[in-house]
């Protein structure tokens, strides 16, 4: 690994992370083409997704503010018996919400073997050398941008909040892109969002927040897998990818808000489109050819 391949990665997955093309697929695809494989691949995607992390706090460090605020007083009411489903708040129903969308990623932890959970036997999507799984996954995400923002644009009342069952069908959306490289978790959360109802501008911010839990437990996961393995990494380079991937990512999320507000949201579809024919076409000529 050098300091140009943790740069291009580091684009890559602050463009990726949160304009709804899948970061994990493209990481996938940049390391199958640069030859950057195995460990080495897995343990520089979990230091990229600390810089992403960061610019996503940065953006919405107000509503993330007043969430850690609304968690102690639902707590106290909890404690009070004053608690009550009726009579939530914006801050409340939002809070109660993200914790219904995060339930669905407990599946990610079921054992399926000695040591193995079901997170474990899905990450090997993302590090074998076939990229054909991607290209399908690419397909997958350019029919529910198309679709979702088709939906949204019949709706003419769209609701300015998510309702239970709207929280659970994202959070079982962020679960199947959680698994799947080149299924995008903002692009896949964000359309199904719209199919249930919730206008485009909130379930954009929404989307962002309920990522970052789940982007903050993945890499606490992978990081103690990283340290059990005890290979060594070039600080410098992933210092660096890190630092690229908060500063693209912050940027990338403003660009996105404003392609929402302007309407532009199916060009996302149908990029995901054409790099899912070519990977898939790439990945058929490198099987018959090898």
């Amino acid at each position: 690994m050098n300091i140009i391949n943790a740069i291009v990665l580091g684009i890559v997955q602050g463009l990726t992370e949160f304009l709804p093309v899948s970061s994990s697929g493209h990481l996938s695809i940049f390391q199958h083409f640069m030859g950057i494989g195995g460990e080495g691949s897995l343990t520089l995607s979990v230091f990229l997704h600390i810089g992403t992390l960061v610019s996503v706090i940065l953006v919405y460090y107000k509503t993330f503010w007043e969430l850690i605020l609304e968690l102690g007083r639902t707590i106290k009411d909890v404690v009070t018996g004053k608690f009550s489903f009726k009579s939530m708040d914006e801050s409340r129903r939002m809070l109660i919400m993200l914790i219904v969308s995060c339930l669905p990623l407990l599946i990610l932890m079921i054992p399926v073997g000695a040591d193995i959970r079901v997170m474990d036997v899905l990450a090997r999507f993302s590090e074998d050398d076939d990229i054909i799984l991607e290209g399908f996954c690419f397909l997958f995400t350019a029919f529910l941008l198309l679709y979702g923002t088709k939906v949204a644009n019949k709706n003419k009342n769209p609701r300015e909040f998510v309702k239970t069952k709207d929280a659970t069908a994202v959070g079982f959306a962020q679960l199947m892109a959680a698994g799947l490289p080149g299924v995008s978790r903002s692009g896949s959360t964000i359309s199904t969002g719209m199919l249930c109802g919730v206008s485009k501008e909130y379930i954009v911010r929404y989307s962002f927040v309920l990522g970052t839990p789940a982007i903050l437990a993945a890499n606490l996961v992978e990081f103690k897998g990283v340290a059990k393995s005890g290979f060594d990494i070039d600080v410098l380079p992933v210092i660096i990818g890190v630092i690229t991937s908060a500063v693209v990512g912050f940027a990338a999320i403003k660009a996105l808000e404003w392609l929402v507000k302007t309407d532009k949201f199916k060009l996302f579809g149908y990029y995901c489109l054409v790099i899912g024919i070519s990977v898939i076409v790439a990945g058929l000529v490198e099987t018959f050819m090898a």
